[in-house]
């Protein structure tokens, strides 16, 4: 009804000037409309991303949290690393060549940079300096606190490197150990194509020298890697399974000299469909391996205990490429999965800082 001496017109045009200006202020929040529109329909508790096959991994579930997707927009996203001083997590998009920033605190996610030269696996060493595998240049780099890139490995005996793929840091010496399985000279989409000059092989950078070693070539496809909590163990992702007749695996190593020498190569874990990619151990030395192209109900994260029995599983809407512990106290896992982040809190803590 209209008020006494007031025109309706006057109502329509007053509640015209209201709606438009929640309108207004609904627009100018883009994270609280992006994040509504992201969340996933909500689960009854025990979320059904969690799959307990041991007993054992019972501990590290929490039974009233929810898989949350982030963020989607990548065409491949993998890398992630967690800077604990920023409090964010950068990742790769390889095939947009580029590397965004997921943002702890307000939950955004932004380009860090653009013509990132389809970088795959990040990682920061102990000086908090961001440590990069390029693919389409071959190069190992790192970005220093002011200034471009430096190049850190590029060639081994005179041949170029085959892509890069995935680096961890020594806490000794700052020594670093990267993968090089040839992924991003496969295809344009991730890199550049070219055959391949040197053995898919595992790599140490002397932090001192620069010295380039080869650790080892007895792996097809040598991909995703982390230490054991104490860095006397190398784990190492074998995607063998993408281009040979072959299984995907986790290799174990005994670590000597702070990672310039690996020995005692064994087997840790064999996968039955799909492949491991990135890598990470928590604090009680349990391997949490990403898993894709394993199919529904397998795709996601397998947690093996120390002594390689498959204990726990997390479960993704897509194939899970790499993840990384993040937060104050490490208890969250990130997961970078096909074309979006997804996250969960767990009762583990990641064993390292990256």
């Amino acid at each position: 009804m209209p008020v006494d001496g007031e025109e309706p017109m006057t109502i329509h045009r007053r509640a015209l000037l209201t709606g438009g200006a929640a309108l207004g202020a609904a627009l100018a929040m883009p994270h609280v409309v992006r994040a509504q529109s992201l969340a996933p329909q909500p689960s009854r508790y025990p979320d059904d991303a969690w799959e307990v096959l041991d007993p054992r991994f019972s501990q590290y579930m929490i039974g009233n949290t929810p898989l949350q997707r982030e963020w989607s927009g990548a065409l491949w996203a993998e890398g992630p690393a967690w800077n604990g001083v920023g409090r964010y997590a950068v990742f790769s998009d390889i095939p947009n060549n580029r590397q965004m920033r997921w943002d702890e605190v307000t939950g955004a996610v932004t380009p860090l940079r653009h013509h990132s030269n389809h970088s795959n696996g990040n990682t920061f060493d102990f000086e908090g300096r961001q440590i990069s595998c390029e693919h389409s240049t071959a190069r190992v780099v790192r970005y220093g606190h002011q200034g471009p890139a430096e190049v850190l490995a590029e060639t081994f005996e005179g041949k170029q490197l085959n892509a890069p793929n995935d680096a961890v840091v020594h806490p000794d010496d700052g020594g670093i150990i990267f993968t090089d399985p040839g992924y991003g000279s496969h295809w344009y989409y991730e890199g550049t194509v070219r055959e391949l000059e040197l053995p898919t092989s595992i790599y140490h950078i002397d932090a001192a020298s620069g010295a380039l070693t080869r650790l080892s070539d007895e792996i097809f496809k040598p991909n995703g890697l982390c230490f054991s909590p104490d860095y006397r163990t190398l784990y190492v992702a074998d995607s063998a399974a993408t281009h040979h007749p072959e299984p995907a695996r986790i290799i174990a190593w005994n670590v000597e000299d702070n990672g310039r020498r690996l020995t005692g190569r064994r087997e840790f874990a064999t996968l039955e469909s799909g492949f491991h990619d990135g890598l990470r151990a928590d604090v009680d030395g349990n391997v949490w391996a990403a898993t894709g192209f394993a199919g529904e109900g397998q795709d996601g994260v397998h947690v093996y205990a120390p002594d390689g029995t498959k204990i726990g599983q997390i479960k993704t809407p897509e194939g899970c490429a790499n993840l990384t512990f993040v937060g104050e106290h490490r208890n969250r896992l990130l997961m970078t999965a096909s074309q979006s982040i997804y996250s969960i809190f767990t009762a583990a803590q990641g064993a390292h800082i990256a």
